[in-house]
């Protein structure tokens, strides 16, 4: 968690308790809503990210000698919204793969489509057609990542896909 995400959970805490001693209950059960909301985007990001870069440390006990770069915070466009998150690229030699994922974080970034919760993006340099948009999205009470296309959500995208990326990407 950066400082900004540090900062604004304990200003989250802060507002909820003024809200419940003002009586305002519709403004505490909202607030507290945000507050699950963006704790279950952190774990889903975390998931993302942290499994990528498992990933690579296994590939590098092996002769991969995998390089990470890590970029937080980090702004991007996608799904016609600007989100607010993290990036990670992983670099041999010339060969560059990336992940970014963050969600919306004030009116001016445009709202999450689809019913996500957080987006993700992992591009492949030089081959466009081997990246893909995410969302995060609520599926039996759990946080799953879904393949978006053209902001529709399609099938679920599993530890199995994110080794899949890793593979092309070591070619």
């Amino acid at each position: 968690m950066n400082e900004l995400d540090q900062f604004w959970s304990v200003e989250l805490t802060r507002l909820i308790e003024n809200a419940r001693r003002s009586g305002r209950a519709d403004v505490v059960d909202y607030l507290e809503l945000r507050a699950q909301n963006d704790a279950i985007r952190e774990v889903g990001i975390r998931w993302l990210i942290e499994s990528l870069i498992a990933i690579s440390a296994a590939s590098n006990r092996g002769t991969a000698s995998v390089e990470i770069f890590r970029e937080e915070p980090h702004r991007f466009d996608i799904f016609k919204a600007t989100m607010a998150g993290t990036r990670v690229k992983f670099q041999q030699g010339v060969r560059c793969l990336s992940v970014e994922a963050g969600w919306t974080r004030t009116p001016g970034d445009g709202f999450m489509r689809g019913g996500a919760l957080a987006a993700a993006r992992i591009k492949h340099l030089g081959m466009p057609k081997m990246g893909v948009e995410l969302g995060l999205l609520m599926q039996d009470d759990e946080p799953l990542w879904h393949e978006f296309v053209e902001g529709k959500h399609g099938q679920a995208f599993t530890l199995q896909h994110l080794n899949s990326h890793f593979s092309t990407f070591l070619g």
